[in-house]
């Protein structure tokens, strides 16, 4: 007898052996909405909005900022501070929970407009984990050799799905883009994303209504004389504040533990801008140095959701409070409840 053929073996996939940010940019709309123009759509006080959140203003996105003109403006930053040509990039992940049409993904017209139609492009919806959801994705492809070049946005019109009238979210949210290249490294450049959900708190932050039922009856849409209806935000806001400061933390230090990193050797702490407070007892928690500068991004900007680390990590470097090679720990939260949380080097 002769021995039966060997079996075919599949060629092992071959990438970098490390991957890292190498370019990140962001985009921020023109218009500015300062706390005294939020108090003329609610009950409050630019104290209460301050004090209960940290922010004195935030922007909104105009007609022609949309979705895709705001990252196409980041991402052309992160691409040329990378210094690669567009034509390079492997795959363009979007992370956002604002684009309005099912399909197609708007990563598709992003990639159409960079420069490169025929990379892979799809958008993931991780609310405000969205972008460490991204980064997770980015570090795999390349380490596997799918990818040389990943483009990861993170971007948000949470103005669209602002309830004005709502005293507890109106002051919120705000509008932007953040976006970073990330590439292959012959050094670890990102630790392992510490990721996850908590899905028996799903309705603390959510929707309002699915958008079948958003319109009249039928599937057609209001008639003339009535108020369309929108659906928007709503938040539990006490869940999601004692969730993000107890268990939050733990991740974070799971994040610092696993990269081997210790939190006086970061040189930046860049948590999702969520909320001043969250930030504040999550610096308590983990025994942050004061020596180590932290993204408070918020106060100007609002939550941004998605975009909300990108942008944030854009203004540390820009303004040099971090510097090229720290190390920074983030980490980002949200609806779900998931998040996800790294340590990384700045580009």
């Amino acid at each position: 007898m002769t021995d039966a053929p060997e079996a075919p073996q599949i060629r092992p996939a071959t990438g970098a052996a490390y991957s890292r940010i190498l370019g990140v940019g962001g985009y921020r709309p023109v218009r500015v909405i300062p706390n005294s123009e939020v108090l003329t759509w609610i009950d409050s006080s630019d104290e209460w909005i301050r004090t209960r959140s940290g922010i004195t203003e935030r922007r909104w996105a105009g007609a022609d900022e949309t979705v895709a003109e705001m990252s196409v403006q980041a991402a052309g930053k992160a691409i040329a501070q990378a210094g690669i040509d567009p034509a390079q990039i492997g795959a363009v992940v979007v992370a956002t929970v604002t684009h309005l049409k099912q399909t197609p993904a708007i990563a598709t017209e992003i990639a159409l407009r960079l420069g490169c139609p025929t990379a892979p492009a799809f958008d993931i919806s991780a609310a405000c984990a969205g972008f460490g959801y991204g980064l997770n994705l980015a570090d795999g492809m390349i380490r596997a050799g799918s990818a040389e070049y990943v483009l990861v946005i993170g971007v948000e019109r949470l103005s669209d799905l602002t309830d004005k009238s709502d005293r507890s979210t109106a002051f919120i949210f705000g509008d932007g883009a953040g976006a970073a290249l990330v590439g292959p490294s012959d050094t670890p450049g990102i630790g392992k994303v510490i990721w996850g959900s908590d899905a028996s708190q799903k309705d603390v932050i959510t929707q309002t209504e699915a958008w079948d039922t958003a319109f009249a009856l039928d599937g057609a849409v209001n008639g003339p004389g009535e108020e369309t209806r929108w659906p928007a935000l709503r938040m539990d806001g006490q869940p999601v504040f004692r969730w993000a400061v107890w268990e939050m933390a733990k991740v974070a230090q799971q994040a610092l533990d696993a990269a081997g990193v210790t939190a006086d050797q970061l040189g930046a702490f860049i948590p999702h801008q969520a909320n001043m407070r969250i930030t504040d007892a999550m610096i308590k928690a983990l025994k942050l140095p004061a020596s180590v500068p932290v993204a408070r991004d918020i106060a100007e900007t609002g939550n941004t959701s998605a975009a909300s680390i990108p942008l944030a990590m854009e203004r540390m470097l820009e303004s040099g409070e971090a510097k090229t090679g720290d190390l920074a720990l983030i980490i980002g939260f949200g609806a779900g409840l998931v998040y996800a949380a790294a340590v990384v080097t700045l580009p």
